[in-house]
């Protein structure tokens, strides 16, 4: 089962990401190489939230969301970790 991490993003997430985000992205990159991470990315229109797709641990998830520069530094105001059931693609197929 995949586990979803569920980012709520701060009002001015867009203005402040910039001085944060190679950091975030090369935490997110670590953790893809490794195989933990499947997908991520930030939901436009407007940007409030983000979804990043884990094949891992719930711990994996959660230490990586204590770490991330985003949460530390309160572009994201509040995150969570849900089960997801994939039925169809992934190794659902």
């Amino acid at each position: 089962m995949y586990l979803v991490l569920e980012y709520a993003l701060a009002d001015d997430y867009l203005e402040r990401r910039a001085a944060l985000r190679e950091e975030h992205l090369a935490l997110a990159r670590e953790a893809h190489e490794r195989g933990e991470l499947v997908l991520a990315g930030a939901l436009p229109d407007p940007f409030d939230r983000a979804l990043l797709v884990w094949d891992a641990e719930p711990e994996v998830v959660e230490r990586f969301a204590a770490s991330d520069p985003y949460v530390v530094r309160g572009l994201v105001t509040s995150w969570t970790v849900r089960p997801w059931n994939v039925v169809v693609g992934g190794r659902a197929s």
